[in-house]
């Protein structure tokens, strides 16, 4: 399997990217679209032409997207519908409501490093809920929509984050472990890319295939409870920059049927058989199609 590379790189934005794609008549989901790198990923589909819905869990502000990037792009077709990834209902109501085929569906919103350990009413530790669990049964729900597609894309924005920990399958919810910060939101980033794989394993017969990115440091309301971004200047990234492997893996033809893949930089990462510094690649226990399987059939067993 030969590792992908592209032209762009570290300092590349998602215009570049996405320059010279036509995405008339493509209809794509972006969750989280109300901030960050999500609002950039957003805007660039739009401006190639995509119908783009912002999902968010403030509708108000997304509105106030809706009209920057109409306002920005041109494109008069963006839509604004309520979704919170961690609520079960909520997901529920929005894949119920959604109509017609959908191209490209963008799993961007997450949290990070909550400070206390939170759980779901159901149970659930609040970051695996969040990041990996909401965003699993969104899928699910929407896979008709993804199939009706022919040729649909998943994109999974994970994290470095999942050099921390794998998914500790027998204490996912932190039941026996002491809960720490960053094991909490690197297992649940292990967990959006294991779901790639086990995504692209079942459902590429359905013509629909799933890839997973580093967006990389970008200074946003994510590190709200790490007391801000870390990351030295120079190995930060803009809104812009970080959103382009996002848009690359939307909309790039080198990824044409390819599927479960973890990307950063614009391009597929190098396997690391350590921490690495939890600074870049990609860990074999997040790309480990058993560990896929599992995590997939544990899925569907929390959500039954």
């Amino acid at each position: 399997m030969n590792r992908i590379t592209t032209p762009f790189g570290f300092s590349s934005t998602a215009a570049e990217v996405a320059h010279g794609i036509d995405l008339s008549g493509r209809r794509a989901i972006v969750t989280g679209a109300a901030s960050g790198i999500g609002i950039e990923t957003a805007r660039v589909l739009a401006s190639a032409g995509a119908q783009v819905t912002l999902a968010v869990r403030n509708t108000a502000a997304g509105q106030d997207v809706a009209a920057d990037i109409t306002e920005t792009t041109g494109n008069k077709d963006i839509h604004v519908a309520r979704l919170d990834v961690s609520e079960r209902t909520s997901v529920q109501a929005f894949a119920q409501a959604w109509e017609g085929p959908l191209h490209l569906l963008v799993n961007n919103a997450g949290i990070m490093a909550t400070p206390e350990l939170e759980r779901t009413p159901e149970g659930w530790e609040l970051q695996f809920a969040t990041n990996h669990l909401g965003h699993f049964a969104l899928a699910i729900g929407l896979h008709h929509a993804l199939a009706a597609a022919d040729d649909a894309r998943i994109v999974v924005v994970s994290s470095s984050g999942h050099l921390i920990s794998p998914v500790v399958f027998d204490d996912i919810n932190f039941h026996y472990r002491p809960y720490d910060p960053l094991v909490a939101y690197g297992q649940s980033k292990t967990a959006t890319v294991l779901f790639a794989v086990e995504a692209t394993r079942r459902w590429a017969a359905d013509g629909i295939t799933a890839n997973a990115l580093m967006p990389g440091a970008i200074a946003t309301n994510l590190q709200r409870h790490t007391g801000g971004l870390k990351t030295p200047p120079e190995r930060r990234k803009t809104p812009q920059q970080g959103a382009a492997t996002s848009v690359l893996l939307a909309t790039s033809p080198q990824l044409e049927g390819i599927g479960g893949r973890y990307f950063e930089d614009c391009n597929e990462a190098v396997p690391v058989p350590d921490g690495n510094g939890w600074s870049s690649g990609i860990a074999p226990y997040a790309l480990d199609p058993a560990n896929a399987e599992r995590l997939w059939e544990e899925s569907l067993s929390l959500l039954a």
